[in-house]
């Protein structure tokens, strides 16, 4: 695995991340010497590649760690920091997770714009997705690329709109700091709890 770059120098030390990684910065970035967004931090502490699409991150996740990264402050930035290494390995295989992420982002939404009759109708279409995709139970290849033609359509107008209204509260960097804690909480223990052994699993290897 590559070694990443040593940072800038006058910097304060990132809490639970190691030595080496680039400066907290916005948007994308041709080399770690120029900065790194929280998912090219993510990226690198998973795999060593300077990508802000890791493997080990959910899409919808990962949009919603890009777009709060470019948005807020440089001391929110700087504090969000530490979500990197949850970041890295944060990929729930769930179907619902998608749609009920975005349909979290949207009911943060909803608490700036309560009277929002879209975001309302939104909200709903997330949740009623979630709640389908719950009974079906199912995660072959025809259901996963019908999970991705839904995320890159209708579920990222819903997140983006969402978005946008989120942007007009005053107190905007600390709604978009507290979601995105509160989205990686989910994800690490959803993943987690997929990843962990089933007691079938446990007694054979025991046996």
């Amino acid at each position: 695995m590559p070694t990443p770059p040593t940072p800038t120098s006058g910097r304060p030390p990132r809490a639970g991340l190691p030595d080496g990684l680039p400066v907290p910065a916005r948007f994308a970035h041709l080399h770690p010497d120029d900065g790194a967004c929280l998912m090219e931090a993510a990226s690198l502490l998973a795999t060593g590649r300077f990508t802000d699409r890791p493997p080990g991150t959910h899409p919808v996740l990962a949009a919603l760690a890009r777009a709060v990264n470019d948005v807020v402050d440089d001391t929110t930035r700087q504090a969000l920091w530490p979500l990197a290494a949850d970041l890295a390995n944060a990929d729930p295989a769930d179907r619902t997770y998608g749609p009920l992420l975005v349909g979290t982002v949207v009911d943060a939404a909803r608490r700036v714009r309560p009277d929002s009759r879209r975001l309302k109708c939104r909200s709903a279409a997330c949740h009623a997705r979630a709640q389908r995709l719950a009974r079906a139970r199912t995660s072959t290849t025809p259901a996963r690329i019908a999970d991705t033609l839904w995320w890159h359509g209708p579920g990222h107008h819903h997140f983006e709109h969402a978005l946008r209204v989120l942007l007009t509260a005053p107190d905007a960097d600390q709604r978009l700091s507290r979601l995105l804690h509160r989205a990686v909480t989910e994800a690490r223990v959803r993943t987690t709890r997929e990843q962990a052994p089933t007691h079938s699993e446990s007694s054979s290897q025991r046996g």
